[in-house]
């Protein structure tokens, strides 16, 4: 599983209080310890009003790079922002999101053309986000051909089903599978992903909501996630899916997670 870490976010009230104080250490530490938990990618979104977005994503960019050594996923929905910020990004890393909204798909495709620079790509248009899976398979076909006309390759792709809160919608997790199931029918090498806390919004103990789809989605397929890594819990429960499934040889990575004391309930040192 490839985890792109969520927890430096303006909307998380904590990070929003350290990006209006100019808080550095707070952001350092939070990129710090989602790396030594586990994260792959390390996700940056300033969440800010439009007119000072960019100047606070440059800064916590600069900052979790100085901190840390992974690539960033630059996150916002202003494609023109992602744009601006882009080269300030010290290696390839991912592109929080395109989309069939607007013209997000003509200025972030041609920027990572010819890049090793991945794509996560959401199944949503003008309309919103359809209900329907076959509406959704249809939207990521779509992205996936407009990404061919630069050159980026399905691999380089990670397609986001956008799975509904449980809440609202009974077959939430059944469709995110299905929808899944037939865009790797359609691109074997293509990546599936998904915002992990989505599904429970709404619901009580939302924490085993999540945890239990992050089980289920990993069995089925899902290659990657926006999550927490620092969560104890949910790390647990992926690296236990992923031994279950035979993708930890001899169980390595579980066991050498259990004894540096990053999964399982806390233990006294």
């Amino acid at each position: 599983m490839i985890i792109i870490g969520e927890k430096i976010n303006g909307t998380i009230p904590s990070v929003k209080k350290a990006i209006e104080n100019k808080d550095e250490e707070f952001i350092r530490n939070r990129a710090v310890k989602q790396a030594e938990a586990g994260a792959d990618y390390i996700d940056v979104c300033a969440s800010t009003a439009p007119e000072v977005e960019l100047e606070t994503l440059k800064w916590l960019m600069d900052i979790v790079q100085d901190a840390v050594d992974k690539p960033l996923s630059i996150d916002s929905p202003n494609p023109r922002t992602i744009e601006a910020a882009f080269k300030y990004a010290k290696k390839p890393g991912i592109i929080n999101s395109v989309s069939k909204e607007g013209d997000k798909c003509s200025i972030i495709y041609p920027m990572i053309k010819g890049t090793e620079w991945q794509v996560i790509a959401l199944t949503c248009d003008n309309k919103g986000i359809p209900s329907d899976v076959k509406t959704k398979v249809n939207i990521a076909r779509d992205l996936v051909e407009e990404a061919q006309k630069y050159d980026i390759k399905p691999e380089r792709i990670h397609i986001d089903p956008l799975v509904m809160a449980l809440a609202t919608e009974n077959t939430s997790l059944l469709d995110f599978i299905e929808a899944m199931k037939s865009i790797k029918s359609i691109y074997s090498t293509i990546k599936i992903t998904s915002g992990l806390s989505n599904i429970s919004f709404g619901m009580p103990l939302r924490k085993f909501v999540n945890q239990n789809f992050l089980t289920i989605a990993t069995f089925m397929g899902m290659d990657s996630a926006i999550m927490d890594p620092c969560n104890r819990e949910i790390m647990t429960a992926l690296l236990a899916t992923e031994a279950l499934m035979g993708k930890d040889k001899y169980c390595r990575k579980f066991s050498n997670a259990y004894r540096k004391n990053k999964i399982g309930p806390v233990r006294e040192k």
